[in-house]
């Protein structure tokens, strides 16, 4: 397509690669291999589905991102924020409907990338960000509560609210199985110790090995068997499976397509964010649309292969840049690290406590939830507060796709409610001073307003919000002046709405006799201005370059 930047960082690494930067990089890959492992088990069981599919959305969107990727040091796969998403569209969908909405927000990222919107979604507010990651990690540890307690629920289903979970929860909290309590405990610390023993190991799989290692002796030994593993819940395939496109209809379509768009936003914005922070740690700087493409591509490919929804993950990628990558190679060897470990390694998981997988997520959730800067942005002006407690609020108790909805909507007014509290208007009729005037000659003192005449300020865009606003001025005055000037210089654009309060206007003004001109209007403005006809309605003359030829014009029609 024509105009379209596709750019694989890949290809420019490649042209000055050596035999070390190699070595490096795949050290590395094998170390992010290793890291992405537990991680990748945990958010598949989490999500609702096998914990192969967290494997293979690892390999699969792992090898694309790195691949055909717009940053050099970018890992893919499934994250954490996609939890609470897929579960729900299991529940309401079945695995088919996850499916299609995984390929529609892989074909939405493409698009983002492919129209060059990667920098507008940097703009989403903060807060926003803030307030459904930390809505997102209190879900997440929410959804851990069963697994960490050992409780039993009978016939029961888990619902997929909020607080339908913890009311399950409270009704069965007498069945807590004091074993798991333990190894959920001794996982969490574990992983939090292990940093300080030594930073090149992962946490989280050193509580997965120590942890399961004595839960199998324990089982096997100690006579204890109330502890569930992996393989008590789930059948584990060793093998990739076939390819397979799901069947879609319109409907199915037009039922997933919400969904769909919070995959893509959500999974634009982490994946953003996290090859933000790699640039300002390695010193580069990532091409945003080509890394949405790529991540488009990679949510296409992997629910055909079986896999979930997958973004950049921050947690692995700067795991990769700690330990020495520096080229998207890195990634690519990760992802076949993966693949030996599925193919070769995985009738192992089976052994692996769940309480264990759920102390995993639950410092997950913890270092998600960024409670610090949560409670920094609460000392922020109340419109940030509102939308980040909003945020927050409809994450937890609704779903993500209300709270990125609604967050989104509350963000635009409230941006437009401040850019129409920046714009002012002003009334003169007596004297303009030079000194404070940019657009006039100023060789004279003072410049006089004639009588019969009085000039209009607009400091600020003319959109809809300030078109309004320039209406209840003139209501407000009341007067009838017989030549109104409306200065525009500071005027930097002006949209639909404000051309048809600019017409209505001019309309009012030519029924009361009164002469319109327009002053100090800039080429932007000016073109939008001839091609909706004002030259027709106000004549050419009457649209000026700076306050003295409208002056001029004023004082000529005065005379006359």
């Amino acid at each position: 397509m024509k105009g379209v930047e596709f750019k694989p960082k890949l290809f420019e690494t490649l042209k000055n690669y050596s035999r070390a930067n190699l070595m490096t990089d795949v050290m590395a890959g094998v170390i992010v291999g290793i890291v992405a492992l537990p991680l990748a088990i945990a958010f598949g069981i989490a999500s609702g589905v096998s914990p192969e599919k967290g494997i293979i959305t690892a390999i699969v969107a792992g090898f694309i991102v790195s691949f055909l990727g717009g940053s050099k040091v970018q890992i893919g796969g499934p994250t954490g924020a996609f939890i609470v998403i897929i579960y729900g569209i299991i529940q309401q969908y079945g695995i088919e409907g996850l499916m299609v909405a995984t390929m529609m927000a892989g074909v939405l990222l493409v698009l983002l990338g492919v129209f060059k919107l990667g920098t507008i979604i940097k703009f989403i507010p903060y807060p926003i960000i803030v307030g459904f990651t930390s809505g997102i990690a209190l879900t997440i540890f929410t959804t851990q509560i069963a697994d960490v307690f050992g409780l039993r629920f009978g016939d029961e289903k888990v619902p997929g609210d909020f607080i339908g979970k913890w009311m399950l929860y409270a009704r069965h909290f007498d069945t807590v199985n004091w074993w798991n309590v333990a190894v959920s405990i001794v996982s969490i610390v574990v992983i939090a110790l292990t940093p300080r023993l030594s930073r090149k190991m992962p946490g989280s799989l050193v509580a997965i090995v120590l942890v399961t290692a004595g839960v199998y002796f324990l089982k096997m030994y100690g006579g204890v068997d109330c502890i569930d593993t992996i393989g008590d819940r789930f059948s584990i395939k060793s093998q990739l499976p076939e390819a397979a496109v799901p069947s879609l209809n319109w409907e199915a379509v037009k039922n997933l397509f919400p969904v769909a768009i919070t995959i893509a936003v959500l999974g634009a914005i982490e994946s953003l964010l996290s090859a933000t922070v790699a640039d300002g740690v390695i010193g580069d700087r990532h091409d945003s649309n080509t890394e949405l493409i790529a991540q488009g591509i990679a949510n296409i490919a992997s629910p055909v292969l079986g896999g979930i929804p997958a973004t950049g993950a921050i947690a692995r990628t700067m795991t990769n840049i700690n330990n020495g990558g520096r080229s998207p190679v890195a990634g690519i060897v990760h992802a076949v690290v993966l693949l030996l470990i599925l193919l070769f390694l995985m009738p192992l998981a089976q052994y692996i406590p769940m309480a264990c997988l759920a102390g995993v997520l639950v410092v997950v959730s913890y270092n998600m939830s960024g409670w610090r800067v949560f409670k920094g942005l609460l000392r922020n002006p109340k419109s940030d507060v509102v939308v980040l407690l909003m945020t927050f609020f409809l994450t937890v108790i609704f779903d993500l796709t209300v709270a990125i909805e609604v967050g989104l909507v509350i963000a635009c007014v409230l941006f437009m409610k401040r850019v129409m509290e920046t714009t002012e208007i002003s009334v003169i009729t007596d004297e303009i001073d030079p000194n404070k005037e940019s657009d006039m000659e100023m060789h004279e003192e003072h410049l006089a307003v004639p009588d019969g005449v009085e000039v209009y300020e607009i400091n600020g865009p003319y959109f809809f919000g300030i078109a309004t606003k320039f209406e209840e001025i003139m209501a407000r005055l009341g007067d009838r002046p017989k030549i109104r000037i409306i200065r525009m210089r500071k005027v930097p654009f002006i949209d639909s709405t404000g051309i048809h309060n600019l017409t209505t206007f001019c309309e009012m003004s030519q029924k009361e006799n009164i002469h319109l001109i327009l002053s100090g209007v800039n080429p932007q403005v000016h073109a939008v201005l001839e091609k909706a006809g004002f030259y027709e309605m106000l004549g050419k003359e009457n649209i000026c370059s700076n306050i003295n030829e409208a002056l001029d014009v004023a004082r000529k029609e005065l005379n006359g």
